[in-house]
């Protein structure tokens, strides 16, 4: 299968959208399929279904569209929102969100993998996701995707809302850290040791941050208020 996306090659910029275009014998399936923004091939190529994962989550479908070649489809996500496609090469050691995935190519192999109890309570979520097999996957992100590296003994703090995929057998445990004020007036954080690097989505809106920086300063706003037709003079 042949996939491109928008970015320009080593240009740095971020795709949010993805053109796949598939041979004969060739099937994708995609988790989000209000994601298509567009088909091109015969009708009876794109099957729709209700799926049930395993049982990951008991009683939700999921409706997921097969697509097969030869044909080629367009994938679209809203704004603020990254593509990442990952190949695959064999067994992989990362276990995933799996609202975060919006396609894989046949011949990846899902594997519902139960988390610890005090994870279970921490995340919510009872499984995670671990793929093996020769293929692709892609990911939908808020930003671009960094992989930040773990030392077994030093232990990294990752903001809870940014963890993507983490390595099977890393350690976990949600934390804060800092002293009193800091670990006051932060996010929920996992405290993770082990080998491997974890993904991270690193363009989650900050609102307060975005209303603080807009802003006006203060000088320019006492200038509005105060000389008449300030509002005019002072933009």
């Amino acid at each position: 299968m042949d996939i491109r996306t928008d970015s320009a090659a080593g240009g740095g910029a971020l795709s949010s959208t993805a053109e796949l275009h598939l041979a004969e014998g060739e099937a994708v399936h995609v988790l989000h399929p209000q994601q298509i923004a567009a088909f091109r091939g015969e009708s009876a190529r794109r099957e729709d279904k209700l799926m049930n994962l395993q049982g990951m989550y008991r009683k939700k479908k999921l409706i997921r569209s097969k697509l097969s070649g030869p044909s080629s489809v367009l994938l679209s996500l809203p704004g603020g929102y990254t593509l990442h496609s990952l190949k695959l090469g064999g067994n992989e050691d990362l276990l995933f969100e799996f609202r975060h995935l919006l396609y894989y190519t046949e011949g990846v192999r899902m594997q519902s993998v139960m988390q610890s109890f005090k994870n279970v309570i921490a995340t919510k979520d009872v499984m995670r996701m671990k793929f093996a097999g020769d293929g692709a996957i892609g990911l939908i992100a808020a930003g671009p995707l960094y992989e930040w590296k773990l030392d077994p003994v030093t232990p990294s703090y990752i903001d809870a809302r940014a963890l993507i995929a983490y390595p099977h057998n890393a350690r976990l445990e949600l934390s804060v850290y800092g002293n009193h004020l800091a670990s006051q007036h932060m996010n929920y954080q996992w405290k993770m040791t082990g080998e491997g690097s974890a993904l991270l989505q690193t363009g989650r809106p900050d609102a307060r941050l975005e209303q603080f920086v807009g802003q006006d300063g203060l000088l320019k706003r006492l200038l509005r208020e105060i000389v008449p037709f300030g509002g005019v003079w002072f933009k």
